[in-house]
């Protein structure tokens, strides 16, 4: 077995669980720069995946606890897909070369946080595995979290209405 050390990590495996970490974003807009949250609204926010599997890898996050897209009411499913289409100018213009898009609903599914909807959008980019990914089964992230999620804010206010934005 191969062990990679990722002291970054550590956080995630030692820090207090709340009930729901989303939970938690949904009700601190003040700590959204600590959050690394990119956009809020009435029925949602976007927030840097902090453990990405590419830079630049997002989340849409319904505000409202709830585990899958059916239980949500219509206009808040139809505005989560509306600002999916939307980011996706965000991470091209970021740089990406293509978009991976998905969700994984409930445990059985490999949701890591299965209680609480959420969207992934990973930016990829030609050759953006190499004989690391593929020989390793490692990822490489060579680039720094905190000016990626700076770039991001940035066209996130460019390419996203602030007219349903909350405080």
């Amino acid at each position: 077995m191969d062990i990679l050390y990722g002291p970054w990590r550590e956080a995630y495996f030692t820090s207090e669980c709340s009930e729901c970490v989303f939970c938690d974003i949904v009700n601190s807009p003040l700590n959204d720069e600590i959050n690394k949250v990119v956009f809020r609204n009435n029925d949602l926010f976007i927030v840097m995946n902090k453990y990405p599997y590419t830079p630049g890898h997002i989340l849409i996050i319904p505000n409202m606890h709830i585990d899958s897209p059916e239980k949500l009411p219509k206009d808040i499913w139809l505005n989560m897909c509306s600002i999916a289409q939307d980011s996706m100018n965000i991470l091209y213009e970021y740089g990406a070369s293509g978009i991976n898009m998905g969700m994984n609903i409930k445990s059985a599914a490999g949701a890591g946080i299965p209680k609480h909807l959420h969207l992934h959008l990973l930016p990829r980019w030609n050759g953006d595995t190499n004989f690391i990914t593929t020989i390793g089964n490692t990822r490489s992230y060579g680039v720094n979290f905190d000016d990626i999620y700076k770039r991001i804010k940035i066209l996130a206010n460019k390419y996203l209405s602030t007219t349903k934005n909350t405080p």
